[in-house]
């Protein structure tokens, strides 16, 4: 059986519709906006959102477009390692409700868990403001 890592659902509730949420977040360029981690920059190169992060240059790509709110991502880092993040924008009334689920890493301290927790936490309650403001 593989070993299977720690998992933590990081949510916050937002005042607009989730599809409205959903096409402002599925947008990469709008990453910078919300995404501290790429808040360097994301352009387009070659059909492929390539990124400026802490970690160096790593490349991002989104679940197709669905009508389920999924808003999966993978992102490959400069070594070549791929970490899928799920996302998803979930209806709740006139809102939503966005979930993140953040998987530990293996070899990942306690430390370092609650530090992307908190990080992740902070992407999250920008793109709150952000989208409620209007973009």
């Amino acid at each position: 059986m593989a070993d299977m890592s720690a998992s933590l659902h990081l949510t916050v509730s937002i005042d607009r519709a989730a599809a409205e949420v959903y096409d402002y977040a599925r947008d990469p360029a709008h990453l910078p906006a919300w995404a501290a981690g790429l808040a360097g920059g994301i352009a387009e190169v070659d059909g492929e959102w390539v990124a400026d992060s802490p970690m160096g240059r790593v490349v991002v790509r989104f679940a197709e477009r669905n009508p389920f709110g999924v808003l999966d991502h993978d992102v490959t880092l400069p070594d070549g390692t791929t970490v899928t993040n799920p996302l998803r924008v979930l209806p709740d009334g006139a809102g939503c409700e966005v979930v993140f689920t953040l998987r530990r890493a293996p070899a990942m301290t306690d430390e370092e868990f609650a530090t992307d927790a908190a990080a992740v936490t902070t992407d999250l309650a920008t793109l709150k403001r952000v989208v409620e403001a209007g973009h």
